[in-house]
């Protein structure tokens, strides 16, 4: 057993864990597709993440759900629009904003902005001040009705943030089974997580109390719940012990079939005296909390693209099996 000293509050409770089994049995593979699929069930609104809204200013491609888009910051704040230009397909990626904060295509000068031209039309785009979003009509699921906004979760009012956002082959259902895992956490993310036990879990939530490794054998313990509250988000939320409040979201955007992107947004807050000094100073620790979750997500996106190359071979036998074979009789 490792051995480590925490700091900081703990856990008000006393842990007791869903079962005493070794990890490999606990993440029982039934359980977390059948949470999965009571994730996936859930409306979305229509909407997806971009990146994070400082990303956003000048025009910028995104492709979701297969559209090409342009994003951008106007006078009246994010916009998004098809990165075609109606008159003759520029891409407005490559434009400019112009003074009226419309984009400003790069071949002919024609400006697009809030009304559609043509065939160009914007898409509805929301920024929470945190992340930025665009709908589509591609991301509704047959019968859903789409939203005015995101479906959010609590955030924190003072907060320290920092936002990563990554690619991979695989598909959102595969991220969002990434987090439905924490059993992995220990054994997949050693210089991160010293111990972790799953204190609760149902179809809606898991509760875990985890150790996370500061510097060497010292740690931090606490409680935390994890959550979705649409198809392609799952929230981590810090419910007990030291920053409770924290957020963790990751969301997951189709970008093409077999392609998807994450963007996770990290939320940290403090009972602390001293934390509004180190929300002051949130630049120097922005790059900090960036480069942790960067790291965490370079192994699992490697598990996200394993359990999709699993199941897209599994797919492909199984379609094969059921071809009918060839001969005369």
């Amino acid at each position: 057993m490792k051995r480590f000293l925490t700091f900081g509050r703990p856990p008000s409770s006393t842990p007791t864990s869903v079962s005493d089994a070794p990890d490999w049995q606990a993440a029982s593979p039934a359980w977390i597709e059948r949470a999965l699929a009571h994730a996936c069930a859930k409306p979305s609104g229509g909407w997806a993440v971009l990146d994070a809204s400082s990303r956003i200013g000048a025009p910028r491609r995104f492709v979701v759900a297969g559209r090409e888009l342009v994003a951008w910051r106007g006078r009246e704040g994010l916009r998004v629009g098809p990165d075609e230009c109606p008159h003759m397909g520029a891409s407005l990626c490559e434009g400019r904003v112009d003074e009226r904060g419309r984009v400003v295509c790069p071949w002919h000068g024609l400006a697009l902005g809030d009304r559609p031209h043509g065939r160009w039309a914007p898409f509805p785009a929301f920024d929470d001040g945190v992340l930025s979003w665009v709908r589509l009509p591609e991301l509704l699921a047959p019968g859903e009705a789409p939203t005015d906004a995101p479906i959010l979760t609590a955030r924190p009012t003072r907060y320290l943030d920092g936002v990563i956002r990554a690619e991979a082959r695989c598909e959102p259902r595969d991220v969002i089974a990434n987090r439905l895992d924490p059993w992995h956490g220990v054994h997949f993310h050693p210089h991160s997580f010293l111990r972790l036990r799953v204190l609760s879990q149902d179809l809606d939530q898991i509760t875990v109390r985890v150790v996370y490794r500061v510097l060497g054998p010292l740690g931090m313990e606490v409680d935390a719940r994890f959550s979705c509250p649409d198809p392609r988000t799952i929230v981590m939320t810090i419910v007990s012990g030291e920053g409770v409040g924290s957020v963790v979201e990751t969301h997951a955007t189709p970008i093409a079939e077999g392609h998807a992107a994450v963007t996770e947004a990290t939320l940290a807050t403090s009972e602390r005296l001293a934390f509004p000094a180190f929300v002051l100073a949130r630049r120097l620790w922005r790059p900090l909390i960036e480069a942790r979750a960067a790291r965490l997500w370079v192994e699992d996106l490697a598990y996200a693209e394993r359990t999709y190359a699993l199941r897209t071979r599994a797919q492909r036998k199984g379609s094969e099996a059921m071809k009918p074979r060839g001969g005369t009789e």
